[in-house]
């Protein structure tokens, strides 16, 4: 009889910890330099830190092409080379992880990230890449890239190790903040919504997630080459955001006279300085939010 009631308890608590297993929420994030990031994490303020340091624990980070490196709690990244003056770095990942973590307390996340300044959609994103195409986008060792494929290489290796650990998981959403360098020449510039587009259904096809979230950074880099490009880029993210119920944009502004008031810039006017990051990653964590609840 014992026996019975010491089965039953075991019983009992097995099923009650499988129906409280949650799945790994994993956010992939994908882009060139803005998705790299160069917020300064030594100037946040200790309030902030704590907060991070806080959820660090349920909110890992992988980048690595190396499938045997194991993802890292969410914090910067250090640069060989100290750009702006300063090498501890962050992108966007950092508050799209802690507003999510801080908006579900129990919630584990994993964020899988491909970022190469830089990079085009038209040549080392492209989801039907070709050395041709690389060749009139991109730049010295860049013309080697192929960053989606690469991406999804890292998204399976982490998979197959959650896996391995007997963990499940949902893949909630993909971060896009890229396309500045597409704005540089016109063939690159008029045909970016029908990439993107492609992109987002490659990703789609690949993950065998037919409504994939995926939201939209949109870019705002002052006309150079090519003056029509940046207003082509950003038409071709919003009309790709309009037509697509489980797509959301984080609309910018697009400023002449080297204003940046809603996401604030390095000197450079290129680059998101600290506050930029902190309010790119805020928004695009929202955006995930509202759309796992359509």
């Amino acid at each position: 009889m014992l026996k019975k009631i010491v089965f039953a308890i075991a019983l009992l608590f097995s099923i009650t910890s499988c129906a409280q297993k949650k799945d790994v929420h994993i956010i992939l994030l994908a882009g060139q330099s803005n998705m790299a990031g160069h917020g300064n994490y030594e100037t946040l303020d200790a309030s902030l830190k704590k907060r991070l340091e806080k959820v660090a624990d349920r909110v890992l980070l992988s980048t690595s092409d190396n499938p045997k490196i194991a993802p890292r709690p969410l914090s910067y990244y250090t640069t060989e080379i100290e750009k702006y003056n300063f090498n501890k770095h962050f992108g966007p990942e950092l508050f799209i992880g802690l507003t999510l973590a801080e908006a579900n307390p129990k919630q584990e996340y994993l964020l899988i990230k491909k970022a190469v300044g830089g990079t085009s959609l038209y040549g080392a994103w492209s989801t039907d890449w070709s050395a041709e195409k690389n060749e009139l986008a991109e730049r010295g060792v860049r013309k080697k890239l192929k960053l989606y494929n690469a991406h999804l290489q890292n998204i399976n290796a982490n998979l197959t190790r959650l896996k391995k650990e007997g963990k499940t998981y949902k893949i909630i959403g993909l971060a896009w903040m890229q396309g500045e360098s597409d704005t540089n020449k016109e063939i690159t510039a008029s045909s970016y919504q029908k990439n993107l587009q492609q992109l987002i259904n490659g990703y789609r096809k690949q993950l065998k997630i037919e409504s994939l979230p995926f939201v939209i950074g949109q870019v705002n880099p002052l006309p150079r080459k090519f003056k029509k490009g940046p207003g082509l880029v950003r038409n071709g993210m919003e009309e790709v955001a309009r037509l697509d119920n489980k797509v959301e944009i984080v609309k910018t502004e697009l400023s002449l006279i080297k204003k940046w008031n809603d996401f604030p810039k390095h000197s450079d006017n290129l680059h998101y300085n600290t506050e930029g990051q902190k309010r790119l990653g805020t928004a695009f964590a929202n955006k995930l939010i509202a759309l796992n609840k359509k």
